[in-house]
């Protein structure tokens, strides 16, 4: 194994928090804002939102081997809310458009170190968060900055099953993934 790999392998195996953002992680970064029917309010409108079952599924696997989640995201949606109940992700932070300080709620109510916690980012936004964690990840349509400052930069994009591939990568470090998928084949 290439010496980066295994420095990527050694990062992964010591992963015990999975954390997120959410547009251009978890969605390709598409905001689509419908307006209410028959609403003259200023700002009253609907939000929707595209999620990959594929991220949505990864995240359970994740869950099942152990490992906590959660999202930091600089946006406030009720659509995002929804998502993360319906995945029992076990920290949700929005409108937190400054991370750090979410991330170090997250830190201490998880009772981790950084070096214990991978967050998957595509902004400048995530700097901070990037700097900090144990794994820090870029997704492939990431802001070139995020992308230069992250151990691993996904193949796929935003929305598009990078998150996924974090996961797998987790999974497989941390000799999970086989025994994960000899349940789902028995």
């Amino acid at each position: 194994m290439p010496k980066a790999r295994a420095g990527l392998r050694r990062r992964a195996k010591k992963i015990k928090l999975l954390l997120v953002d959410v547009d251009g992680v978890l969605t390709d970064g598409a905001i689509f804002l419908l307006s209410a029917p028959g609403s003259k309010a200023a700002g009253a409108a609907w939000e929707m939102k595209a999620f990959n079952s594929l991220d949505g599924a990864g995240i359970r696997l994740a869950q099942r081997a152990g490992l906590r989640t959660g999202i930091i995201t600089g946006r406030k949606s009720a659509v995002v809310t929804h998502r993360a109940r319906e995945l029992q992700m076990d920290f949700v932070e929005q409108d937190a458009f400054e991370k750090l300080p979410a991330y170090e709620r997250i830190r201490r109510a998880s009772g981790v170190r950084d070096e214990e916690i991978c967050f998957i980012g595509d902004d400048v936004t995530d700097l901070p968060l990037l700097a900090r964690v144990g794994l820090a990840v870029a997704v492939a349509n990431a802001h070139p900055e995020a992308r230069k400052r992250a151990h691993y930069v996904t193949r796929a994009r935003g929305g598009q099953g990078a998150v996924r591939e974090v996961i797998d990568l987790l999974l497989r470090a941390q000799g999970q993934y086989d025994k994960l998928l000899r349940h789902f084949l028995s």
